[in-house]
């Protein structure tokens, strides 16, 4: 599998992550139950953008390092986890729920722009053996095995 396609898939499952908690904030006014939805999301995200920023973005920083997107990426990945640090702290509702949909807004645009421009350069500089090298590296990280197009947990 190409480490591409697995980062899509990815994307898809924090998609899923975003509306739930996008739900909890909307229909809670406890920080406790608010925090611990966004807790799930925090994992996930740093977990995602460790894979990005240690796997793929060094392989693509000698084909498109001085072109802008992968420092876009890397600025925003920064700026996620800033927020992310924010977040534990806050104490007043309202402003932990905007920090929140800042967050989510955030991610869900980057992840856009991963899907449409970073992703099809990986494909155009990278070839499909280095993709599926990266996607081995990826199966290896997540403990999972992939068996044609599925993935089953080694477990």
């Amino acid at each position: 599998m190409k480490i591409t396609d697995a980062l899509r898939g990815e994307h898809a499952v924090l998609y899923v992550i975003f509306d739930f908690v996008r739900d909890t904030i909307s229909n809670s006014e406890d920080i406790t139950i608010i925090k611990n939805s966004v807790s799930v999301l925090e994992r996930t995200l740093l977990s995602h953008a460790e894979i990005e920023d240690n796997f793929l973005f060094p392989e693509l920083d000698p084909h498109i390092a001085g072109m802008g997107p992968l420092e876009m990426m890397r600025t925003e990945h920064q700026s996620i986890d800033e927020i992310l640090k924010s977040y534990r702290d806050e104490n007043d509702v309202d402003a932990l729920k905007a920090l929140i949909r800042q967050l989510i807004d955030l991610a869900f645009g980057h992840f856009q722009k991963e899907e449409m421009a970073l992703f099809a350069m990986a494909e155009q500089f990278l070839t499909d053996d280095e993709l599926t090298a990266l996607g081995d590296k990826w199966a290896e990280k997540r403990n999972v095995v992939v068996d044609g197009h599925s993935c089953i947990s080694a477990a």
